[in-house]
């Protein structure tokens, strides 16, 4: 009987072993210096009219679009960390493919390279595209998942503005392909039910990779 219970120890030991990792893989932290020194200038400009105070260093697991666990991270404003770290933990736990998670300085903030390097990224202060309004980002407010399938469509003077400008294969959403956010999709489900917006569902533009609280 004590053999048993040993070798039952022992089988439950990588088990254990894996979810204190996972645990530790989905965390909040306050911006350290390290992490601001990213930030600087880039994500945080000079003019940047928002708290360090409110803003926060999530580390999360994902799954990549190769079935490899990678280290996530993002930084957002602290009233939706908690929202996140549950999600997130939720989309690993179903192994929801995320191609790629950093922060968006190591595209020197640019949101184009990021999003076509099909990164999934939050805080950026800026404005929306092709106006004086600070976008949702700037506080640290909205998440972009997956871009380069989920990009933001709108339709201007007879024309299609894509972005990322790669994603055009991606713009038609009555198509079937991988990674694709619509209402039946796990992603869209759990943000909506932590009370977030989807981009997807707006009238004057599509943001398919948009979703913000």
């Amino acid at each position: 009987m004590k053999h048993f219970g040993l070798c039952l120890l022992l089988l439950l030991i990588p088990f254990f072993a894996f979810a204190e990792e996972r645990d530790a893989g989905f965390t909040s932290s306050p911006i350290d210096s390290i992490v601001f020194a990213r930030m600087k200038g880039k994500s945080y400009k000079d003019d940047c009219t928002i708290p360090l105070s409110e803003l926060c260093y999530l580390r999360v697991l994902h799954y990549d679009f190769e079935g490899n666990v990678c280290q996530g991270e993002l930084v957002c404003n602290k009233s939706i960390s908690n929202d996140l770290l549950e999600i997130f933990e939720a989309l690993f736990n179903a192994r929801y493919p995320i191609g790629r998670m950093v922060l968006i300085d190591d595209y020197d903030a640019d949101d184009e390279r990021s999003m076509t390097d099909n990164n999934t990224s939050c805080f950026n202060f800026r404005t929306v595209a092709g106006t004086t309004t600070l976008s949702a980002h700037s506080r640290g407010m909205a998440i972009d998942i997956n871009p380069l399938f989920n990009p933001y469509v709108k339709q201007s003077r007879g024309k299609t503005i894509v972005s990322p400008a790669a994603a055009g294969p991606y713009v038609n959403r009555a198509n079937s392909f991988h990674y694709k956010i619509d209402r039946q999709d796990l992603c869209y489900r759990l943000f909506i039910a932590h009370g977030f917006q989807w981009g997807g569902a707006w009238r004057s533009c599509k943001d398919y990779q948009h979703f913000e609280k």
